[in-house]
């Protein structure tokens, strides 16, 4: 996996501040909440995972390049 450059993190935590309302589109982890959880941003990582807390009670961050979120 590619991390993101400054930049890149700088703009995700421009489009996703915190508090904004995410659906969950593709995660590829055993412990993903199931495709069209919604959840609240927390924030954006240095390597750009989206921190979620997720309205199922998971908080799983969405990882940059691998994962996919819609803002709601």
């Amino acid at each position: 996996m590619r991390f993101p450059n400054k930049e890149i993190v700088e703009q995700l935590r421009r489009e996703f501040p915190i508090g904004t309302r995410v659906e969950l589109m593709k995660m590829d982890d055993v412990q993903a909440p199931p495709i069209g959880t919604m959840g609240t941003v927390k924030g954006v990582d240095d390597i750009g995972s989206i921190m979620v807390a997720w309205d199922n009670g998971s908080c799983l961050s969405v990882a940059y390049g691998a994962d996919l979120v819609h803002k709601i």
